[in-house]
């Protein structure tokens, strides 16, 4: 299997939390970076947050969950979570975990320089 996989979707109330959790043990290699992606209907992917192999690379957010949600990587769980407070009912979508192979391009949080995606989950944020 060559799927990043994502966990800890679900509903949450305008103001509230989720962490979403991102298991990468199944990519053996020694990729460049982990992505966090979301995408609504009518909109393009949305690239959110994205940060080097363990943590050790370049971090990006996207300015419209700066200072609300929180990249980190867990080198011994082999995880990559995205903590997110303040949720605003726009931030509604199918989240997405993907692994780039691109040296030059994982920094950019750009859904084109990232090859291995999950299957997503679920985030509502809704009274």
């Amino acid at each position: 299997q060559v799927q990043p996989t994502e966990s800890g979707g679900g509903l949450a109330q305008p103001g509230g939390s989720l962490r979403l959790s991102c298991d990468v043990s199944a990519i053996t290699w020694n990729y460049y970076g982990v992505g966090w992606f979301r995408q609504v209907p009518g909109k393009e992917r949305e690239g959110l947050s994205c940060i080097g192999r363990g943590g050790g690379g370049k971090l990006t957010y996207a300015d419209s969950v700066k200072g609300r949600f929180t990249i980190s990587a867990d080198n011994a769980k082999n995880t990559v979570s995205l903590q997110m407070d303040g949720l605003k009912p726009e931030d509604t979508a199918v989240y997405y975990c993907a692994i780039s192979n691109r040296l030059l391009l994982y920094a950019r949080c750009e859904s084109s320089g990232y090859e291995f995606w999950g299957r997503g989950t679920q985030v509502t944020v809704s009274s």
